[in-house]
């Protein structure tokens, strides 16, 4: 549940978002994937199983009458009415959308964007992806850690990324994309939401201890705030934004690839390293292995063509990440349904075992 944005733009696609999924029939696929298929006409289709976590998510089987397409696409509809508010609130109703009306391309593995469209009247945004399953891909589970190959994969697609738009002027399909910033709202709410966060992570822990002594919300609210701010800063490059491994997926050809990009973002490029590497490493492998993953990263950038920051500075910015990814899961702990507490209290564990070895709170993320 990353940071709050300042308010976006209204000029999105006109494709109709469904009311419910039931209006998601075979005349509004059809017009959906036509631009991207044309002359596709949808004979029938079949809604699978849909889940709720922040968006509401659901594999579609597809039958066609006319024209070429995919057997199946992933659509993501609207979620509950609170879901919607916190999108709203945090800058990322239309971003996503965006990306699928443009059929946006990144240079790492992804879901081909095939449609979107946004309802501002009811906040509420509809999104069709490529069905990375039906391509043989496999979804990562949050609370299994990958393996370090996966993840120095999944670092080389992020590293590809940033290169492609470091320091340079965003093309017109993507000068819609803003900073990070944290606004009025979560401020003012933040220190309550972690007070709520830390006491239902004690509870889940059952005596266990896994969090930082020192770190209370009042002190871990700021650092969210600087984490926030540092990330905003320069070299300037497009984010995936929100990276975790809730949100990775292992291709059929043994690459890492990334799905959600409604938090992409402009920003500095330690947001997703040190999201990704921390929340998607076993806390042993991230021990054994950070350094040279970080290493392998910033080789990538520098044979991209990019003049990557030196590996003492870089580890110096990584070494304040766990900050920002601690304070984001345990928000989403204490929002309760975004989502399952099992996988809360995994990444948290991850974040906090980093934060604590990586001695977080003497890292440039500090604050008094």
């Amino acid at each position: 549940m990353p940071a709050i944005l300042s308010a976006e733009r209204k000029d999105v696609a006109v494709l109709s978002v469904p009311r419910r999924w039931s209006d998601l029939d075979p005349a509004w696929m059809s017009a959906a994937l036509s631009r991207r298929y044309p002359g596709i006409v949808i004979q029938d289709l079949e809604v699978g199983a849909m889940e709720e976590g922040t968006n509401a998510t659901a594999r579609v089987a597809l039958s066609l009458a006319e024209g070429d397409g995919p057997p199946s696409v992933f659509v993501k509809g609207p979620g509950r009415p609170l879901h919607r508010m916190a999108l709203l609130a945090l800058g990322a109703l239309s971003t996503e959308a965006r990306l699928a009306d443009a059929g946006a391309s990144f240079p790492l593995e992804h879901p081909a964007f095939l449609a979107g469209g946004v309802d501002w009247r009811r906040a509420a945004c509809v999104v069709v992806t490529q069905d990375v399953v039906a391509a043989g891909g496999a979804p990562c589970d949050a609370r299994t850690p990958l393996s370090v190959d996966a993840v120095r994969n999944g670092l080389q697609g992020l590293a590809a990324l940033h290169a492609s738009y470091w320091e340079r002027p965003m093309p017109a399909a993507l000068g819609y994309l803003g900073y990070w910033r944290l606004g009025p709202i979560l401020r003012a709410i933040s220190v309550a939401s972690l007070s709520r966060g830390l006491r239902l992570a004690t509870e889940h822990l059952e005596g266990e201890w896994c969090l930082p002594r020192d770190v209370g919300a009042g002190r871990l609210s700021r650092q969210f705030r600087r984490s926030a701010a540092i990330t905003a800063s320069w070299p300037r490059t497009v984010l995936h934004g929100d990276p975790h491994l809730g949100n990775a997926y292992i291709a059929a050809d043994g690459r890492t690839g990334f799905f959600d990009w409604q938090l992409t973002r402009l920003g500095h490029w330690s947001h997703d390293v040190g999201y990704f590497l921390v929340s998607a490493l076993g806390v042993e492998d991230r021990r054994r292995h950070e350094r040279e993953l970080l290493a392998a990263y910033l080789d990538a950038l520098g044979r991209a063509g990019v003049r990557p920051p030196s590996g003492a500075s870089a580890w110096e910015r990584y070494r304040g990440t766990p900050a920002f990814g601690l304070a984001t899961w345990l928000h989403t702990l204490s929002f309760g349904s975004l989502q399952r507490t099992d996988v809360c209290m995994a990444i948290i564990r991850r974040f906090a075992a980093a934060y604590e070895d990586l001695e977080t709170g003497g890292a440039d993320v500090a604050v008094p």
